[in-house]
């Protein structure tokens, strides 16, 4: 399969461009210019690879949790490239996109930073060449992290950095932490199109577990901001 992805769910913007085995990827940095740099550089991508959109076979894309602005950006992208070039697109959350890039871990625990003293967990277990949902993404306050059944689950992403686990708890018990700074990748969004529901390009939205983007002024007050 000739595969396009895209991933913007955090502030390092990713693509990624799998086609007969051979990989091509691109990082991008430094927010807002996502919006400004995303497009040239996936045309720098398919130049490179000396390949037109019409010769894709389907588009995917990390459709979230992440960064409200950047989930909307990779949809939006990967909906209008899709429709033009009347392709399908692949939707990839981008938490099993954190999973999918530790290899050879069989149990994985993700966690990413979603700001406001909460994050964005989910827990999948490798199930032959796919996987299988034993937490389903959710967004929870530091202090409620949901615990996964049975113990020898790694853990990753950037919840773990914001909000490390506490000796002694029962998720500790259950968790072995290998990557706080880990985020989703477009690579990794490649690699599981093959596994989701390919939908017409219409149909694509966000993931976005939590319908709030900031605190009210009593929670920031609540802890130690301002009003």
């Amino acid at each position: 399969m000739k595969i396009l992805a895209l991933e913007t769910s955090t502030e390092f913007a990713s693509l990624a461009l799998l086609c007969a085995g051979e990989l091509r990827t691109l990082t991008l940095s430094n927010p807002p210019a996502h919006s400004a740099t995303l497009l040239p550089a996936l045309r720098q991508l398919l130049a490179e690879a000396q390949m037109g959109l019409a010769q894709l076979d389907v588009i995917a894309c990390g459709i979230g949790p992440g960064a409200f602005t950047g989930v909307r950006l990779a949809c939006s992208v990967a909906q209008g490239l899709a429709l033009g070039a009347d392709l399908p697109v692949a939707p990839v959350c981008s938490l099993l996109a954190l999973a999918q890039a530790q290899h050879p871990s069989e149990k994985v625990y993700c966690a990413m930073d979603a700001r406001m003293n909460e994050a964005y967990v989910a827990a999948y277990q490798r199930d032959g060449e796919g996987w299988t949902t034993v937490l389903a993404p959710s967004c929870v306050g530091s202090a409620a992290w949901p615990t996964p059944p049975s113990a020898g689950w790694i853990g990753v992403g950037t919840g773990f950095r914001a909000f490390p686990l506490e000796p002694g708890s029962e998720l500790a018990a259950h968790v072995m932490l290998l990557d706080p700074a880990a985020i989703p990748a477009a690579a990794a969004v490649a690699a599981l199109a093959g596994q989701v529901t390919w939908l017409d390009a219409a149909a694509l939205a966000p993931l976005y577990v939590r319908d709030r983007v900031a605190q009210t002024v009593a929670e920031r007050l609540a802890t130690g901001g301002k009003a």
